[in-house]
Formats: C-alpha cells, sequence, structure tokens
C-alpha cells in the first residue's frame, strides 16, 4: 500500500507500518526539527506547506492509496480558545478533506484530540465527517487510548477512518466484534489499570539470568500491593525513602536497580531509584520532582530509544525540540493497529 502523510510530525505512522511493507510515497511537514527526524529516519520526499500543495506536485508522486494526517489540534483542544474551524490550524482539517477531493485515495486516517467531538457545540467535528461524506467516503470514528496499546500513558484521541464508496469496511477497521457485544463495566468501575499500574506501593526491577548492573531505565518494573512491606523485600529498611513502617503505603513507586540476581532468577536490589508518581504524574528523584527524560517519551509513545536523538543544525538535538515533537505525536501502538486493521479489512475481497 502506498500511503501520503500531512501534518507529518516525526513520523508515528512511518515507524508503525514500516513493518506492513507500506511505502510512504510523500509527506508534508512545516516544523523543521520534525521534518529532520524522518530525514534522518527515512529520506521521504517532504513537499511541505500542505495549503501549498498542487495537483501539479500531487501528479509528480503519483496516486495513493491511503492519505493519512493529524492536523493541529490547537484549536479544538479544551486547554485552548476553542477557535474551531474558524481558527487557521483547526481550518487544516478541511484543507485535509480538500486534498483527499483531489488525490481520491481509497482509504483515509485522520487524527485529533477528543475536544474536536464538541467544538463548536459538534458542529466543527460534523463539517469534517459531512465533507468527507458529499466525496463519496464511508468513515467511522472512534476515541482510542494509547494505555490500551501497551505504552504507559493515558492519550484519548479521536481516530476516523474513511473507505472511499463503504461505511462498513471503515467500521471494521475501528471495531472490533468483541468490542461491540458483550457486558461493559458498570459506571462505577475503574478503568485505568495501565495507567495505574506503578499503583501507590513499589516498583520492583525484575531481570531473568543477568548479573550485571541494569539500567534503570531499562528495567522491567513490577508493582508492588500497597499493603505488602515493599521497603523490606527492597533493602530492609523499613523507613527508607519516606515511606511508612512495615505494612504501611508509600505515597511514590520505587524503581529499583540491580546488581545481582537470586536463584529464582529475581533481580535482588541494591539501591534505589525513583519512577513515575502516580499522583502527580511526574517523576521524582531523591524526594524532588523531576521532569520526564526524552528517552523516556519516547517510550511512551513507542518511539526506539533515542529516535529523536538526530543530528540537527550540525549537532546532536537539544532536549527542547524533542520533547516538543513527541509531545505533538501520534502514539505508534495505536497507528500501528489502524495499519494493521486496514490491511486485514483491505484482503476481503
Amino acid at each position: 500500500m502506498r500511503y501520503a502523510s500531512v501534518c507529518d510530525g516525526i513520523g508515528a505512522a512511518h515507524v508503525a507500518w514500516k513493518p506492513l511493507g507500506w511505502q510512504c510515497s510523500w509527506t508534508s511537514e512545516i516544523e523543521p526539527f520534525p521534518a529532520a527526524v524522518v530525514e534522518h529516519h527515512f529520506g521521504f520526499a517532504n513537499v511541505g506547506d500542505m495549503t501549498k500543495i498542487t495537483e501539479e506536485m500531487l501528479d509528480e508522486h503519483g496516486p495513493v492509496d491511503l492519505l493519512v494526517g493529524g492536523t493541529p489540534c490547537q484549536s479544538f483542544s479544551v486547554a485552548g480558545l476553542r477557535g474551531g474551524l474558524a481558527d487557521p490550524r483547526g481550518n487544516l482539517a478541511l484543507r485535509f478533506v480538500q486534498l483527499a477531493a483531489v488525490m481520491q485515495p481509497q482509504w483515509i486516517v485522520w487524527e485529533n484530540v477528543p475536544g474536536v467531538l464538541s467544538s463548536g457545540k459538534g458542529r466543527d467535528f460534523g463539517t469534517f465527517l459531512g465533507a468527507l461524506g458529499e466525496l463519496g467516503y464511508g468513515f467511522a470514528y472512534r476515541v482510542l487510548d494509547a494505555q490500551w496499546f501497551g505504552v504507559a500513558q493515558r492519550r484519548r484521541r479521536v481516530f476516523v477512518v474513511g473507505y472511499l464508496g463503504d461505511w462498513r469496511r471503515a467500521a471494521a477497521v475501528l471495531f472490533e466484534p468483541e468490542s461491540v457485544f458483550g457486558n461493559p463495566p458498570t459506571r462505577g468501575a475503574k478503568g485505568q489499570d495501565a495507567a495505574g499500574s506503578t499503583g501507590d506501593g513499589v516498583a520492583r526491577c525484575v531481570t531473568t539470568g543477568e548479573s550485571k548492573r541494569q539500567d534503570w531505565e531499562t528495567c522491567n518494573f513490577v508493582a508492588f500491593h500497597p499493603t505488602q512491606d515493599p521497603i523490606s523485600s527492597v533493602d530492609g529498611s523499613t523507613h527508607a525513602m519516606g515511606c511508612g513502617s512495615k505494612g504501611g503505603c508509600c505515597t511514590q513507586a520505587v524503581a529499583v536497580r540491580t546488581a545481582q540476581t537470586s536463584a529464582n532468577g529475581h533481580g535482588v536490589a541494591v539501591d534505589v531509584a525513583h519512577t513515575l508518581d502516580r499522583a502527580q504524574g511526574q517523576a521524582v528523584a531523591a524526594m524532588a520532582v523531576r521532569r520526564l527524560t526524552p528517552r523516556e517519551c519516547e517510550r511512551l509513545q513507542g518511539f526506539p530509544d533515542d529516535y529523536t536523538l538526530v543530528e540537527y543544525r550540525k549537532k546532536p538535538a537539544a532536549d527542547g525540540p524533542r520533547y516538543r515533537a513527541l509531545g505533538n505525536s501520534m502514539a505508534v501502538p495505536v497507528m500501528r493497529w489502524i495499519g494493521q486493521r486496514i490491511a486485514m479489512v483491505d484482503r476481503v475481497p
């Protein structure tokens, strides 16, 4: 399958869909650093500003089977001024539709924040979907949360999948039969197991058969129940790291480094390093708040380690542009799932 990616960012779609064997025809990105990241890893043609793409440019690169894009979300976000489609950034959603009208790909995939559903009292999103319908696309949309796709963050995003001429194929991508039927949890049931898995206890770094010292960023963390004695299971001290006495609860998760392994293969802790605090949503070190590292942010979005650590302006990229680009990106595992579903549906006659 050949695809084109607008508002490409740092290329979450490329990382997600490369294992599928899909080919990117061209990208559109105006931010220099994200474009540099994609250039470093993939070298795809970047046509620049999506508002300046002409039919001649599209003819030059040839037809594509799929158009994907996560147009700017600031005008739809509940944290912003909510200018909606009247905001030039929000209006890029309609530019996405215009490109689809000219290109007529079989598939479209569009992503944005959940705030788009209520922007303009729902009229903005209705305008977007109505425009797709006028082009002949059947469509389905769904809010997907990255925490259910294997990354340690809650990141809810609206995904619209469209198929030219048939809404049933679009729906088959986003809605599995088992997600439609069955017994959903009650309103009061908790649904944050993945995001809350660090718990209010402590986390142990688990290794299997390795005796060398572990990098604390690459450990596998397992949360202990808060009513257990997490501290004695870490270093034998019942009052270390500000935690209570035996049987009490820690107010933060504690990541444990390992220097040796026990007979059963589990790591034996020799010192402690703080990791994520569920209550604050930040990382803590030595009882002080610290920001997540770029590598940790890459992992939260499903990218390989140091994916954004590329040469930029003749030197290794600084943390600032890396944080910004990662924060604006789609989550790779979610995009991979969507791609796999499209590939599956596309094989059906």
